[in-house]
């Protein structure tokens, strides 16, 4: 069972699991979206880009922090929607073998007592293997509160 929003508090901190992103990952991901765009998809291209290699879909990464995020367990069966990006910055580029994990931090608590329970606003950081920040941003999710 995952937090219920009295039990969130600002400073709070989690580090998350880490997961290795595979060429299967990005081709997977290009299929689903529909963004094939050849950096990401054809190793022989990307050899001619600034990187030198294909990187990972932006977007993968943001999903993957998602996937990251829900593996730790804070929010199951306690979060009732996620509500918001507030930003989210690519930093540096995700590569196929890099292992990448995530780090939150609550930076606020409000209670919404209408919908029974609050808003978790989370900074989080998604870094590679080397600690390098690779995307950083903000996240707000409605979590509900205990029950009486």
């Amino acid at each position: 069972m995952g937090l219920y929003f009295e039990e969130f508090s600002v400073g709070q901190k989690l580090v998350t699991g880490k997961r290795t992103i595979s060429e299967n990952d990005i081709m997977t991901f290009a299929a689903l979206s529909g963004d094939d765009n050849r950096i990401h998809t054809d190793p022989e291209f990307s050899k001619t880009t600034p990187f030198g290699r294909q990187v990972a879909h932006g977007i993968l990464g943001l999903a993957i922090a998602s996937g990251l995020a829900w593996q730790t367990g804070i929010l199951d069966a306690t979060v009732l929607a996620f509500r918001e990006i507030k930003e989210w910055k690519f930093v540096t580029p995700v590569f196929i073998g890099d292992t990448v994990h995530a780090e939150m931090e609550v930076i606020e608590a409000k209670a919404l007592p209408r919908i029974g329970g609050g808003a978790v606003t989370i900074n989080f950081k998604l870094k590679n293997q080397k600690d390098e920040i690779c995307h950083r941003g903000t996240w707000n999710v409605l979590v509900m509160g205990k029950p009486n």
